[in-house]
This record gives structure tokens, sequence and C-alpha cells, in this order.
């Protein structure tokens, strides 16, 4: 499943899942009807990864604004870990069509739950859509530039909306 992370969707051949596995085709259609459906578990596998190491790198702080600078500082450690590989959801919606649903729907509910952590901690709707679409901005320029600048300039702008959203 990390060719889907490190290829994308298109790049990643059945053929070639099954020889990195080591299963016979038989068996890898015994637990994956499709392509499709290899990639939703991944998608699900990848999502509970992140979202753990997220919460664990976030554990320790004390405010709802140490938290959030924290998820941002979280971005540039994984852009550090995984070299500005980006987001696995973005990379594979960018690559699909419309008409896999499928897939576009195990996205949208991933990303939902991303968004209502934010709502969760920050209480205030606008704030809290404010600072994930920086989140998710943040994600998709680091891996453009393949620089953290604009996830630093995005904790200055973060502190600025949780100051003046009390």
């Amino acid at each position: 499943m990390v060719l889907f992370h490190r290829q994308g969707y298109n790049n990643t051949g059945i053929n070639q899942v099954i020889d990195e596995a080591k299963v016979s085709k038989a068996s890898f259609y015994q637990h994956f009807r499709s392509k499709d459906e290899l990639c939703i578990e991944f998608l699900n596998k990848r999502y509970d990864y992140w979202a753990s190491e997220l919460e664990q790198f976030t554990s320790e702080a004390k405010t709802v604004q140490e938290k959030t600078l924290k998820s941002f500082d979280f971005l540039i450690d994984m852009n550090e870990r995984e070299d500005f590989r980006g987001c696995s959801f973005l990379n594979i919606l960018s690559e699909i069509p419309a008409d896999k649903e499928e897939i576009h729907k195990v996205i949208r509910y991933h990303k939902s739950k991303l968004r209502a952590c934010f709502n969760e901690d920050i209480q205030n709707d606008i704030a809290a859509a404010h600072i994930y679409l920086l989140f998710e901005s943040s994600i998709l320029t680091s891996q453009l530039y393949r620089s953290n600048e604009l996830i630093e300039k995005s904790k200055i702008i973060v502190q600025e909306i949780l100051k003046s959203s009390h």
C-alpha cells in the first residue's frame, strides 16, 4: 500500500502490488475486488496512521492555541520525514476522475473528520474553518515549493485568528 503513497494511484498497477506483496493474483482478489478497493483500504490505513501521529505530536499541548500551533509543526515534521510528499488524500484526489465516487467519498469523510477536530478544539466556526483552510493549504504549498516557509507564516496567522476569536 506504500506504493499509492510513493507513486500515486495512476502509477501503481495491480501487478506491481501483487509482486511487491509477494502474493498470488488469486489471493489478492480474495481480499480486494479491485484497485479502487485497495486504494480505499490504503486511505483508511493512512488516515489512521496520520491521525495517530498527529494526536501523539500534539498530546502534550496545554491550551487550544498550543495544540493548534503544534499541529502546524506536525506538518513540518511530516515534511522532513516524508520528503515533502504532501497529502496522500489530495494527491490521489488530483489523479482520479469524478466517477470514482467511492474513493471521493472516503477522501471527503477523512477530511471532514480532520475539520471536525479543528471545530471541536476551536469552538468558533469561522475561526476553525479559516485555520482548517490554512492547514490544508500549508500541506499543498509546502509540497509545491518543497519548503516549510508558508507553514511558518500560517502559524503567525493562526495566532492572530485565535487572539481575535475570543
